[in-house]
Order: C-alpha cells, then structure tokens, then sequence
C-alpha cells in the first residue's frame, strides 16, 4: 500500500467523523444498529434470549443483508472474528476464528444446506442471503446444537419461504433492486406472503443476479479475468398456521453460472512421484519452494466456469404445548437434489453431485426447577459422486446420526450456567474403489459448559469450556486426483494400495478432538457498550491439507494429522454520542500454529482493526467505516505474505418518510486499494475487487 492512499484513507475518516460529531446535537433520530447489535433478539432454536446465552452470537438484520455483498461469506465479512474464504465471485464461504468448512456448518432456517461447498472453496454455498431475514453467526457452546464439529461455528440463514405466521393485513411483501459500478452488478430480489383463509399462508420468493468481471486496481487489465458471477433463485410455500404453531412446505430452485478465476492448463499433466512433484519434463523434489508472486501469469485462452443447480424441498413445523412437560417441538426436514457441471471453454470436464436428505426434532422442555433447555435427534442421509476428468473423490454414501442437549440454569440475577452435551454416528460407504478406499465409520462425543457472572444488570462475564470432537469428512479421508480449480493435487488421509503422497506421509487416522476455553466481558446497555472476548482452541489430531511439494502456483497437499493450537481477541467498543450519533472501535486477530513448533498453519487471516462511525440526519442514515487489515507474515510451508491494506467503506441510507421504502448508496474500497486475501486459495494470485460504488431500492409492505 502506498503512503499516498493510506493518506487519503485516513483523511477521507477524519473529516467524516469530524462532521458527524457536529451532528450530535441537533438530530434526535437513532442511527442504525451495527450488524452485531444483539438488544433482546431470542436465539432460533433457544430457550433464552441472546443476553443470556454463553456462546458470542452476531446477528445481521435483512437491511444490512440486502447493503451487503455478493455472496454469504462477503455479507458476513466484518463480523467479529469472521473473515471471507473467497474464490472470485461466485463462491465465498465464511471463515470464523481461521476455521472454515467442514469446521464451519451453514445451515438454512436451522436445517443442513447440501451441496458441494464442503468439498472445495470454489464450490458455492447454495444459500441466497438476500432472500433471508436474517443472519445468525453461533459460536462456542451453542454449536452443539447443529454439530461437534462445528468448532468454528455455526452459520443460520433465517428465511420465510415457509410462513411461520399470519402477514399483517393478509398480505406483505419486499422487494430490492441494487446495482453496482465495479462488476456492473445488476440485482433483484422479491417475496410475497398471502393469506387465505383463517390459517393458510401461501409464499413465493426470487433473486436474480448478473455481474460482469470485476474490476481492481494495478493490474494490466482492467478485469480480473473468470470472476463473472450470475445467479437466479426461487421457491414457493404454503403453511398452515395456527395459535399453537405451524406446519408447512416449500420448493425451492436454483441456478448459477459463475468464474473459475485462476484456473490453468498448464499443470493439467502433474501427478505425485512420492511426495515429489512431476510436472511434464519437470521432476520437482519434495521441500524445494519455488518462488511465485502476484504478477503470476495465467492461460487466458479457456475460461472455467460452474454451472450449477439445486432443488430442494423443505418441511417445517412447530407446535407449543403439545404434550405435559414439553412447551415447545420444532421439525425441520429437506431433500436436495444438487448437481454441478465443472466447464473448460464449452467442454463439460467433470460433474459433482449430491442428493440427500437432512432431518431434526428439537424439543423445547419446561423448566425444571432452575433449568430450561433443548434435546433433540438429528438425521442426515446423502449420495455424494463425482465423474469426469477431475474425479478425485468415488461415489460416496454417507450417514450421520446425532443426539443433543443444551441445558441453561439461572441460579439468580447474578449466575447463570450452560450445559451442552452431543453424540454423533457418522459412516462413509464408499461405492467404488473399495479396495483402496475402504467403508469409514466411527462415534463422536462433544460436551461444553459455560457460566455467566451478570456483576451489573448490563454487564457480564462469561468463561466456557468444551471439548469437541469433530468426524471427518470424505474427502479428507478419500480425496485422489488433480483439482485444476485449486491448481492442486490432492491425496486423502487413508493410506492405500496406490499410495499418493509417498509412504513416509501415509499415517494412521486418529479422532479429532478440540479444547476451547473462552473469557468474554460484555456490557450491553447504556452511552458505553462492550464486547472483549478472548479465546484458545487445542485441537488434538488437526486435519489439515498440507503442502508436500510446489512447483510454481501448483501443489501436492496431503490431508495430514498434526497437534494444533488456536488463540484469538475479539473486541468491539461503543458509545452513542446521543440519538443521533455513535462510533464504534473494532478489531480481531486468530494465530495458529502447530503445537510441535512445525510452523504456522496455512490460511490463517492477518489481524484486522478499525473503527466506525454512525449517524442521523432527518430522514438519512449514514456509517462510516475504516479498517486496516495487516500484512500476514505468519505463514506456512509454500506460502507467500499478503500484504496489509486500509479499507474505506461508506454508507448512505434515506427512508421515505411514512413509508417503508429506502434508497441506499454503498461505497466500499473507496481508496481503490489492491487487496490480497489471504484466507483464500487464490491468496497470491487472484486480488479482491477494487472501489465500488452499490446503488439500490428495497421497499417493504
């Protein structure tokens, strides 16, 4: 980053956090909250509100959503502690405490997403945030439970494609428009709920989006090459509501078309000798780095692309006070037929496929002297193939069985514990190659507790403990073959007849198993708000895909098991200046290494920090935000630093008076700086976009 930008960014800060101070004394209309505001909001799936559960929860209300970005990990980028895993456009998953998919569960209304984003970053998370209500972001106890190995969290997309209640007036609906100046971005979203009737609820929904190339800065084209991105999504429902509770169905389908940005023909012949490299005439030895750069040149002659659909159907219900001692049973069910064409110019090269269902019952119990809390049984069942030239994993079923409890015990105004306790089934059953990829299938326990010191009626301390234990996923255990996507050949972690990765690597499996302990000191109400929470993850047997070998923006990984330890902050600080006027200070950091003293592990973002800045003037709302993430110079085997970067992000909202209609400017990037993400695959090969400018329309009835 040049001194003249970090100048200008810094100036740009100032200046409007000079004018919005000017402001506090002569508008009385309340700011916006910031994403991560929580005041009372209950906690899906919970028995308590979120002041009194253990785990850090950030919620994102559906304005913020539709002022957000492209994908789910760009609309949660800039949560405490959450970073984005991006793969150009089209595909983003979140990454919470450095931990990212499998370690990282999406779920869609409290019920499993099934696709291929568990796979590989450059697989899309089939979820649209715009059509959502609501984002919630669980880590800590809570996580239990959806999974055990969820040891970076949780991430719930609420929606309304199934009507939980009767519309106000029989009828209500939205509708966003939103375009933007560095991918000409074109958007449209829409839903509507009707009534008819007493107790039927009848719901259609859509988006649509269409975006070019995106643009970013210093490089000898405009456009980063493959990072077109379009997408359409729609569902119908229908409930059936009543006083006691719903039930309900929906349908629901999509359709992407996006970029492989990255992608080259010139590794297509490397294969592994051992844990050596051979690329062509090349013969590359294991532990010799080659050194690439952010001017690496890539093939412009193909253009990759994913062409994927998905069909889901959902059911859904609730019904309260269904029978003595239970006040509340929530069900969710979904089967996902999911299918993804890998494309090279206009040749199909390989299809990825996942077709399953995903079931849970949770039962809300009535208190029991001191306690309250949620049990329940969850269900999954899915068919996982790939075929083409890029097969790297066989046709795979597999089972997963879990049983969970979460228990809250508010002992008085002061004390407050958590109880959490999972057990989990899980078998891989391969239907190919069953030689050399031999049936998995193994248990897995998971327990956490957590107390809550309330010292002041707003003010808290939270200190938890759990030990998870995490299941592996097929790939990990199965993977062989080349991933032109990642620029990677990948081999799993089950030692075979046809050994890939050299013998020397080849180890058995051991269960993963995670420590987390975490302190957090939290004031909620009041001119001054606080969040500071600090945590430290050992994890036993850490899967991982380490790099045995390079040759320039290829590698050999093998999935391998080493010891690990996680340790982080997260910190947020507030004050509301008056009612019209607020700022906040922010900032998070995760390092991870290896407990052997091996090194540092791969991917991990650089610390962030920044700040900003709220306010209101009549019918406007405006924010403010600065923050600089730094260089990561704590990097693994084969990696490169990314350098550090200040970002500049403004937004602009006006509310119609007496209506529910808003029109909103978004600037992000406004600096124009060349960002390196390092969480990504494409870290030293692929930068993030450049300034952007959002205009859009959202109306509410």
């Amino acid at each position: 980053m040049s001194r003249s930008r970090s100048t200008l960014s810094s100036a740009i800060a100032l200046g409007l956090l000079a004018s919005g101070m000017a402001a506090s004394a002569a508008h009385a209309e309340a700011a916006p909250p910031s994403a991560s505001t929580l005041d009372t909001i209950h906690v899906t799936g919970m028995a308590e509100d979120a002041s009194k559960v253990a785990s850090p929860i950030s919620v994102i209300s559906a304005e913020r959503i539709q002022q957000g970005g492209g994908n789910l990990g760009e609309v949660l980028d800039g949560l405490p502690g959450v970073r984005v895993d991006s793969f150009g456009a089209g595909a983003g998953r979140p990454v919470i405490r450095g931990q990212t998919a499998p370690r990282v569960k999406v779920l869609s209304d409290s019920s499993a997403v099934l696709d291929a984003s568990d796979i590989s970053p450059d697989h899309a998370v089939t979820v649209d945030p715009l059509l959502g209500e609501r984002i919630e972001v669980l880590r800590g106890p809570a996580t239990l439970l959806y999974g055990g190995g969820a040891i970076g969290g949780v991430v719930n997309v609420l929606d309304n494609k199934i009507p939980e209640r009767l519309p106000e007036n029989g009828l209500e609906g939205r509708l966003l428009i939103r375009g933007n100046t560095v991918a000409d971005e074109r958007v449209g979203a829409a839903s509507i709920s009707g009534q008819v009737g007493n107790n039927l609820v009848l719901h259609a929904e859509g988006s649509y989006k269409d975006a070019d190339n995106y643009r970013a800065p210093d490089l000898e084209e405009s456009r980063v090459d493959a990072t077109f991105s379009r997408s359409k999504n729609g569902s119908v429902g229908a409930s059936w509501v009543t006083d006691n509770g719903y039930v309900g169905v929906a349908y629901s389908y999509r359709e992407d078309d996006y970029g492989l940005p990255g992608h080259s023909h010139e590794y297509e012949g490397c294969h592994p000798h051992g844990s050596a490299l051979h690329c062509g005439s090349h013969e590359h030895g294991a532990g010799e780095e080659h050194e690439h750069d952010h001017d690496h040149e890539h093939d412009h002659e193909h253009v990759a692309a994913i062409n994927l659909t998905s069909k889901r159907y959902d059911l859904r219900g609730e019904y309260r006070d269904p029978f003595a001692g239970i006040s509340r049973v929530r069900f969710r069910a979904n089967y996902t037929d999911y299918s993804h064409d890998e494309i090279d110019g206009d040749e199909v090269t390989t299809t990825f496929a996942n077709k399953g269902y995903d079931s849970r019952v949770e039962l809300e119990h009535v208190p029991l002297g001191a306690f309250t809390g949620v049990f329940g049984i969850q269900h999954s069942d899915t068919e996982f193939s790939a075929t083409g030239v890029e097969a790297f994993l066989p046709t795979v079923d597999t089972r997963s069985t879990g049983v969970f409890l979460v228990e809250h015990v508010e002992v008085n105004d002061q004390w407050h514990f958590e109880l959490g306790a999972r057990h989990e089934w899980l078998k891989h059953q391969p239907r190919s190659d069953v030689r050399n990829r031999p049936a998995f299938d193994d248990t897995a326990s998971s327990f956490s507790g957590a107390a809550i010191w309330s010292f002041t009626p707003d003010t808290s301390l939270t200190f938890s403990l759990s030990r998870s234990q995490r299941l592996p996923h097929a790939q990990e255990l199965y993977a062989r073959g080349i991933h032109m996507a990642t620029n990677t050949y990948e081999c799993g972690l089950l030692p075979s007849a046809l050994t890939c990765g050299g013998t020397a690597n080849d180890a058995s499996y051991t269960k993963e198993t995670s420590k987390n302990a975490e302190l957090t000191l939290r004031k909620s109400e009041g001119p001054l708000t606080y969040s500071l929470g600090v945590f430290a993850n050992n994890v036993d047997n850490y899967i991982y895909a380490r790099t045995l070998d390079q040759y320039e923006a290829f590698r050999l990984i093998k999935y391998t098991q080493a010891d690990v330890e996680f340790r982080g902050v997260e910190a947020e600080l507030g004050y509301q200046f008056s009612d019209a006027v607020s700022a906040t200070l922010f900032g998070d950091r995760t390092r991870a290494r290896f407990a052997d003293g091996g090194g540092n592990v791969p991917r991990i973002p650089a610390a962030r920090f920044g700040g900003r800045v709220n306010w209101a003037l009549g019918a406007f709302d405006t924010e403010l935000e600065l923050y600089r993430v730094n260089r990561q110079r704590d990097i693994a085997d084969y990696e490169v630093e990314s350098p550090s970067y200040d970002m500049v992000n403004l937004t602009v909202a006006y509310t119609v008076p007496n209506t529910n209609a808003q029109v909103f400017l978004r600037g992000t990037n406004l600096a124009d700086e060349q960002v390196w993400n390092h969480a990504s695959f494409l870290a030293s090969t692929v930068p993030q976009p450049g300034r952007n400018v959002s205009l859009g329309f959202s109306y509410r009835f």
